[in-house]
C-alpha cells in the first residue's frame, strides 16, 4: 500500500516502522510540520508492559530505547512541610526528543520517507494518490477537525492550568510537590528522564492562576515566579520552556479529553492522540499511541481480512484499552481538580489518596510495592480509629467506628436489599435465617431491607413492613437473635414506595405492575414511573401529615423491637426521593420548584423521626446523589446540599447511592461507581458517609476507607452469596481480631490455613 502518515510524533513514526517491518513493500510518506529536532514535551513515562510490547514488535528500536531509559522506584509526596516516600513503583522514562530521534533513525533504516517542515493538508482530496491516510497529528489534529462530524468527536476541556517545563535538577523519585500561595495551592509533577534532565509540570486551578497574575504575565516572569514558588525543590536550577514562541498566558495549557466514536472515515484513519487522549497525570498518552500503532499495523497486514473488518477490529480492541485508561485518567484528573477536598488530610493519608486516585493502584497493590509503608498507613488508620497507638497493622475494614453511642466492631455493612419474602408485611423464618446468618458472618452493621411504613407504601406484596404491632413483634426475635449471637448492630431502614409501588416481586420483573390486586399510589405529582405503571395521585397536605405520622409510628415500633439505628430511605425514586428529584416533583407550591422547597417535606419527615428516636441512637439517610440525567435531575453538586440539609436535621450518616429515580436514566456503571459521590459529600461537606455500589473485594473496601473516600462500606450482592464475607476477609488477611462465633472457630482457622496455602502455591508458580 501507499500510505501518507500525517504527523511525525511517536504515533506516526512507530506506525510507519511497524508497517515496514511487516511488509517492506509498503510505500510510506510521513509529513511533519516542524523540524526533525523540534519537540514540545520533555520526558515520556512508560510501564514495563509497554517496553515488552515494543521489544516484541521491533527488538532493534526497543533495545535502543531501553538502553536510554531512566529508572526509578520511589514516589515522594511533599505537603505542608513533610515528605512522604513510598517505594516499589517501578517507573521508566526517556526524553521525548531522544525517543523521536531513535524512531526517526529506525524509520529511515526501514525506508520510510520522512518529510519535515511540511504542513499537511487537511483536505482528504489532496491525498487522492494514497491508499490510506493516517491522522497521527495529535490532539489538535487538523484533518480530524475538518471531518469531525464523521468521527463523532467528543471533547471535554478540563479546568486546571498547567505548564510543561524542563529542568536540570535531577529528581531521584517521582515527585509531587504541593505549595500554598496567597492565591491558592500550586503543585508540581516532577520526574527525571535522563542523567541531567527532569520534567517539571506546574499545575493549579484557574482561579489560582488568575490570582497570581499569570493570566497577564510574560513567559519569563511566569518562569521566575514558578522558580520562586518551588525553589526548595529545584536547588537553584532553572526551569526551561520549549514553548518560547508563545505569549506567556498562552504557554499555560488546559487538558482536552478526546473521545471518538468512530476511528476511520473513507481511507482516513485516526491514530494516537488524534483518536483519544489521556491526562498527563497518569502518564500514558505515548503508551496508548505506540500500542495503537502496533495494532493498526497488525490488522492492515492481514491479506485475507477485508479492510473494513480490520479497521473495526482495530477500533474495538484498542478502544477497550483506551476507555479503561481514560476512566483511570478521569479519576486522576478529578482528584487534582478537587484538591481542596483532601488538603486537610494528614500527610500520610493525603499521600495514600494521591497514590490510589486513579483506582489503578489499590490497597493490596501498594502492599506488593511497599509492604512496610502500607503497614504504616494501616497502623495510622487503626490508631486514629480507636484513639490510641497500635503495633500491629490491621486492614482498614477492621478498624472500629462509632455513631453517637453505637460502637461498630468494623467498617463493613450488609447493605439493605429487598428480599420480597414477606407476607402482608410480616417478616418470617426466612428473615430470621437471612439476617441472622449475615450478622454471624462478621459485618459490623446489618441493614434490613426497605421496611414499609404502610400497606400502600410497599413496593411489592413481598416487602416487609412495620406498620402494625404484630409486625413489630415478628421483628423482635430477629433483632434479639442478632444481638444475642453476634456483635453486629442492626439498622432498620424505613421507606415508602410512592410512585414505584404496587409491583411484582423482583424475580418476576422489576417495576412491573401487578396483574391484579393493585393498591393506589401517591407521589408529589401525577407522574407515573413508566407508561406501564399506575399514575399516582398528587399528595395533599393531609396526605403528608398522614405519611409523616406513619414514619414516626414505624420509628417507635423499631425502638420497641430493639433496633440500634434507623435509616430513612430517600433514594431510588421512592416517595421521599420523588419529592427531591425535579424529574418527578412538578409541584408549584412550597414543596416544589427550588431544591429548598423539594426538600421541605422529606426534611419534615426526618425531623419528626429524629424527635421520636432516642438522642443517643444514630440515624442515617439514603440519598440518590446523581439522577444520571444531567441538569434535568439531581446532580452531584446538589447532592452535597441535600446531604448537608439532612445532617443539619440530625442525620449522623449519609448513605450515598445514586440513580433509580427515573426510568430512562443513563448511569455510568463500573466497580465502585458510586464511591465518588460518597467522597464528594464526605470531603466537601465534611460529613460522615457510607459508600455503596459494585464494591465486592476487600481491596475495594480497604482502598476506599484508607483514602478517606467514605467512613463505612456497604456491600450488597457479595453478602447475598456469602453471608460470612467479613470473616472470609479476616481469614484472607490473617486478621485475628474479628469476632468469630464460637461454633465456627474451627472453620475459620481452616479457611485461614487453606487461603495461606493457596497464596503460597500461587507465589511459587509466579516465581
Amino acid at each position: 500500500m501507499r500510505i501518507a502518515c500525517l504527523g511525525g510524533g511517536p504515533a506516526g513514526l512507530y506506525f510507519a516502522i511497524s508497517m515496514k517491518l511487516r511488509d517492506p513493500a509498503h510505500e510510506i510518506d510521513l509529513f511533519e510540520r516542524n523540524r526533525a529536532d523540534d519537540t514540545f514535551g520533555w520526558g515520556v513515562v512508560f510501564s514495563d508492559q509497554t517496553l515488552e510490547n515494543l521489544m516484541a514488535n521491533d527488538p532493534v528500536s526497543g533495545e535502543t530505547i531501553a538502553d536510554d531509559f531512566a529508572h526509578w522506584d520511589d514516589i515522594d509526596v511533599h505537603i505542608r512541610g513533610e515528605c512522604v516516600r513510598s517505594s516499589g513503583h517501578g517507573f521508566i522514562g526517556i526524553g521525548r526528543k531522544r525517543l523521536l530521534a531513535i524512531l526517526q533513525e529506525r524509520a529511515r533504516e526501514l525506508g520510510v520517507n520522512l518529510h519535515f517542515e511540511q504542513e499537511a493538508s487537511a483536505d482528504l482530496d489532496d491525498w487522492s494518490g494514497y491508499d490510506l491516510v493516517i491522522a497521527a497529528d495529535g490532539a489538535n489534529s487538523r484533518i480530524r477537525t475538518r471531518y469531525e462530524k464523521h468521527f463523532a468527536v467528543d471533547i471535554d476541556t478540563r479546568k486546571n492550568k498547567f505548564f510543561w517545563f524542563g529542568t536540570h535538577k535531577v529528581f531521584d523519585a517521582f515527585t509531587f510537590a504541593f505549595e500554598q500561595t496567597e492565591a491558592g495551592w500550586v503543585w508540581a509533577h516532577a520526574y527525571r528522564f535522563d542523567d541531567n534532565l527532569s520534567t517539571f509540570i506546574v499545575e493549579m486551578e484557574p482561579e489560582t492562576w488568575a490570582g497570581l497574575g499569570l493570566d497577564a504575565m510574560s513567559q519569563d516572569d511566569a518562569i521566575a515566579l514558578c522558580e520562586k514558588l518551588f525553589a526548595k525543590y529545584l536547588d537553584g536550577h532553572a526551569l526551561m520552556s520549549n514553548a518560547a514562541h508563545l505569549p506567556g498566558p498562552e504557554a499555560w495549557l488546559t487538558f482536552r479529553r478526546i473521545i471518538c466514536d468512530r476511528w476511520h472515515y473513507k481511507n482516513l484513519i485516526l491514530l494516537g492522540d488524534a483518536a483519544h487522549t489521556a491526562h498527563f497525570s497518569v502518564g500514558s498518552g505515548t503508551k496508548l499511541a505506540l500500542e495503537d500503532a502496533i495494532k493498526l499495523a497488525e490488522v492492515l497486514n492481514r491479506a485475507e481480512q477485508p479492510l473494513k473488518d480490520a479497521l473495526l477490529e482495530y477500533k474495538e480492541e484498542r478502544n477497550l484499552e483506551v476507555l479503561k485508561l481514560q476512566n483511570s485518567a478521569r479519576n486522576s484528573t478529578e482528584w487534582f481538580e478537587t484538591l481542596d477536598r483532601y488538603l486537610d488530610f494528614e500527610p500520610i493519608q493525603f499521600a495514600y489518596s494521591l497514590l490510589t486516585r486513579s483506582q489503578r493502584v489499590s490497597h493490596e497493590n501498594l502492599r506488593l510495592r511497599d509492604r512496610g509503608w502500607l503497614e504504616d498507613v494501616e497502623r495510622w488508620f487503626y490508631a486514629r480509629a480507636n484513639g490510641g497507638g497500635t503495633n500491629e497493622p490491621a486492614p482498614p475494614i477492621f478498624a472500629p467506628f462509632k455513631l453517637r453511642e453505637m460502637a461498630l466492631d468494623n467498617r463493613i455493612v450488609v447493605s439493605p436489599m429487598a428480599m420480597y419474602s414477606a407476607e402482608q408485611g410480616m417478616p418470617n423464618d426466612f428473615h430470621l435465617v437471612h439476617y441472622g446468618a449475615r450478622a454471624l458472618g462478621g459485618a459490623g452493621l446489618v441493614y434490613t431491607e426497605m421496611t414499609c411504613v404502610s400497606a400502600d407504601g410497599r413496593i411489592t406484596p413481598g416487602c416487609t413492613g412495620i406498620w402494625t404491632d404484630e409486625q413489630r413483634d415478628a421483628w423482635k426475635p430477629i433483632v434479639d437473635f442478632v444481638h444475642a449471637k453476634s456483635d453486629a448492630k442492626f439498622c432498620l431502614q424505613l421507606g415508602h414506595s410512592g410512585p414505584k409501588g404496587s409491583t411484582k416481586v423482583g424475580w418476576e420483573g422489576y417495576d412491573v405492575p401487578l396483574d391484579a390486586g393493585n393498591w393506589p399510589l401517591i407521589a408529589p405529582s401525577d407522574i407515573a414511573w413508566s407508561p406501564a405503571n399506575q399514575t399516582p395521585r398528587p399528595m395533599t397536605r393531609d396526605d403528608m401529615d398522614e405519611v409523616r405520622e406513619q414514619f414516626v409510628a414505624a420509628v417507635q415500633r423499631g425502638l420497641e423491637a430493639g433496633f440500634d439505628m434507623i435509616e430513612l430511605h430517600a433514594a431510588h425514586g421512592y416517595l421521599l426521593s420523588s419529592f427531591i428529584t425535579p424529574l418527578h416533583n412538578k409541584r408549584d407550591d412550597e414543596y416544589g420548584g427550588s431544591l429548598e422547597n423539594r426538600l421541605r417535606f422529606p426534611l419534615e419527615v426526618f425531623a419528626a423521626m429524629r424527635a421520636a428516636w432516642p438522642a443517643e441512637k444514630p440515624m442515617s439517610v439514603r440519598i440518590s446523589a446523581n439522577d444520571w440525567m444531567g441538569d434535568l435531575g439531581v446532580t452531584p453538586e446538589e447532592a452535597v446540599e441535600i446531604a448537608r440539609a439532612f445532617a443539619e436535621a440530625g442525620a449522623d450518616l449519609i448513605d450515598v447511592s445514586a440513580g433509580q429515580t427515573w426510568a430512562d436514566c443513563k448511569p455510568i456503571y463500573g466497580r465502585m461507581f458510586q464511591t465518588p459521590f460518597a467522597d464528594k459529600i464526605r470531603n466537601e461537606a465534611r460529613l460522615t458517609t457510607m459508600a455503596v455500589g459494585n464494591i465486592y473485594e476487600t481491596d475495594h473496601a480497604n482502598s476506599i476507607l484508607a483514602a478517606g473516600r467514605a467512613d463505612l462500606v456497604a456491600l450488597a450482592r457479595p453478602h447475598l452469596i456469602d453471608p460470612a464475607w467479613t470473616l472470609r476477609a479476616a481469614a484472607q488477611h490473617g486478621y485475628h481480631g474479628a469476632n468469630v462465633p464460637p461454633p465456627y472457630i474451627g472453620g475459620q482457622q481452616q479457611l485461614e490455613r487453606n487461603l495461606e496455602r493457596a497464596a503460597e502455591m500461587e507465589a511459587a508458580l509466579r516465581a
